[in-house]
Order: C-alpha cells, then sequence, then structure tokens
C-alpha cells in the first residue's frame, strides 16, 4: 500500500453524528489486529478486504462538503495505515476540520511507532482501547466501553499525561 491509496471497508460517511461532535466524515479503514470479541465492525478485520480508494478521492470527498465540522478515522484499525491517513488529516485541518480517530491500541502504544506516531500528533482528539463487551454501556458518548479513554492529544503531548477530553470528563459523571 503507497502512501496515495488507503484501504476502506465501506464508502466515507459524510453525514455521522455519533462519531465526534457536530456533523462528521467518517473513513472506515479496512483492516484490524486486535479482532475484540464482540466488535462492533468484525467484518473490517481481514487485511484483504475492502478496497482500495485514492486519498485524492476522500479530499475531494472534503471539498464537496458543506456542513461537516470534522473527519473521524475509524475502521477496523486506522493507525495501521498512518501514512495515507496523515495526508488527509493535514488536508482536513488546512480546511478547519477537527480529527477525530478510534483505535484498540493504548495511547502510549502508538509513541512507540514513528509513523503511528506521526499520525496521532496530526489528530485532535484519540478514542483510545480495545472494545470490552463486559464494560459496555450504552449512555456513553463516543466510545463503546468504560475502559476506553477519550483523549485530547494536544494537551496530552504537550504535558506529557494523559488528558481526558471534555467528552470523556462527562462520561465519568455517568452512574453506571
Amino acid at each position: 500500500m503507497t502512501s496515495n491509496k488507503l484501504r476502506l471497508a465501506a464508502k466515507c460517511n459524510i453525514d455521522s453524528i455519533v462519531d465526534g461532535p457536530g456533523l462528521r466524515i467518517v473513513v472506515w479503514t479496512q483492516g484490524c489486529p486486535h479482532h475484540c470479541p464482540f466488535c462492533h465492525n468484525p467484518q473490517t478485520h481481514d487485511f484483504h478486504q475492502g478496497f482500495e480508494e485514492d486519498v485524492q478521492t476522500i479530499k475531494d470527498l472534503i471539498d464537496q462538503t458543506k456542513l461537516q465540522s470534522g473527519i473521524t478515522f475509524s475502521g477496523g484499525e486506522p493507525f495501521e495505515q498512518p501514512l495515507p491517513l496523515i495526508e488527509i488529516a493535514k488536508y482536513a485541518k488546512s480546511k478547519k476540520m477537527n480529527v477525530w480517530a478510534y483505535t484498540g491500541y493504548l495511547f502510549e502504544e502508538l509513541l512507540k511507532d514513528e509513523n503511528k506516531k506521526k499520525l496521532l500528533e496530526c489528530v485532535d482528539v484519540l478514542v483510545d482501547g480495545r472494545f470490552v463487551n463486559d464494560q459496555k454501556h450504552h449512555a456513553l458518548r463516543f466510545k463503546g466501553s468504560l475502559n476506553q479513554r477519550i483523549i485530547d492529544v494536544s494537551k496530552t503531548l504537550k504535558e506529557n499525561k494523559i488528558i481526558l477530553s471534555c467528552y470523556d470528563e462527562e462520561n465519568q459523571k455517568l452512574k453506571l
């Protein structure tokens, strides 16, 4: 896979309201090494399924949208394809969009790989951690299980400690 191609599980969703705040574009990456039991998207696990898409096609989609305030990388495991997503994230930011990513990796694990870290540095908010069905709760906002964290990436990198996003602070107040 070259940096100008991306393996997707489905066409991008351009009107999501559940994958981060506001109206969002969602990029559904194909391929995931985690295989979390009861995964919401098990069809995205196989790295050989899905289809290739040009990065430029996604940039064009960003240009065509009007009301979207952000873009979300989900999957599958987005951090398995960091190079094309870095290019998309930078382009989205140039269009004043915020960037969210969902990952089964922990924030700390992403720092250990140079390309994953570079993608992380392009993300505003990261939802990290594997989905754990026994910790699932439908009242949670923007995450599937209690163990997952919604991290403010820029503050975390600046302060060198995990800083939760205001969205996860709301989740912490729930009496579950």
